[in-house]
């Protein structure tokens, strides 16, 4: 009787060690979909769908669609920082998205620390602004068929033989070369602004400024969590010298940061 009740106890101990192991192996092999992400975010549990956002970033890469929920699931979550982080994520890969440049200006209102407007030249906000009517990738494929218009045009002009018809084609010929150059240093522009990434938002719920890049620096000024910074210096791997948009610069610690 003795050994029989042994054997049961090793028996049901295995049983629970493999079913301990399954349930491990099965976690660390779930396949996550936006879909389940998306219906977790719809039932409120913001927890579960910002773990299968992030690791949809993880496994299948960068997307705009992706990064701007789970801002809105960091949203929800009361979590500022990060929602506004992934929000320009989202932004920068999809500039011209009226929704995201929305919610991430809700988001940025309910940050301690408001971004001050500097003024500068309209040609180049207008520039700026004209730039995000597309996204890289769209702007690249409109250089294309700009080029693809001017060849078709060149084509034409030196077969034709009206000297009327000639100039007409001339003037569009042109156009597309004017336009597939300005596609090009936009799509160039923006395409260098996701490889080279020198914006950052602040982690931490506050951190100190500082004159030089060590604790015993003189405190310049206060930043917030949620708030935005430029990258002046990145070759030190535990401080970093940031500039805000007033001119202001400093230095802070690398890790109260996370680069866009």
């Amino acid at each position: 009787m003795k050994r029989i009740f042994i054997c049961l106890c090793v028996c049901l101990g295995a049983t629970m060690s493999v079913c301990a192991q399954n349930t491990t192996f099965s976690d660390s092999t779930v396949v996550y979909t936006k879909a389940m992400a998306d219906s977790a975010y719809a039932t409120s549990d913001y927890a579960a769908a910002i773990h299968i956002y992030e690791q949809l970033l993880a496994t299948e890469g960068e997307a705009a669609s992706v990064y701007y929920n789970l801002g809105n699931a960091y949203f929800k979550a009361n979590d500022i920082a990060h929602s506004i982080l992934n929000y320009e994520r989202a932004l920068l890969l999809d500039p011209s998205n009226g929704d995201i440049e929305f919610n991430l200006e809700l988001a940025r209102s309910k940050a301690v620390d408001k971004n001050t407007v500097i003024s500068e030249l309209f040609f180049v906000r207008w520039f700026r602004e004209f730039s995000s009517i597309l996204s890289v990738d769209a702007w690249a494929k409109c250089g294309i068929l700009c080029f693809i218009i001017l060849i078709l045009c060149l084509t034409l002009f030196i077969f034709n033989k009206k000297r009327k018809t000639k100039k007409i084609i001339f003037i569009f010929a042109l156009l597309s070369l004017v336009c597939t150059v300005f596609a090009n240093i936009i799509a160039s522009n923006q395409k260098a602004k996701v490889l080279h990434r020198e914006s950052a938002i602040v982690m931490e719920p506050s951190v100190t400024v500082r004159s030089t890049p060590s604790t015993s620096g003189t405190e310049l000024f206060i930043l917030h969590e949620g708030k935005k910074v430029t990258i002046k210096d990145n070759s030190m791997k535990e401080w970093k010298e940031i500039e805000i948009e007033d001119g202001n610069i400093g230095w802070l610690p690398a890790s109260a940061i996370e680069k866009i």
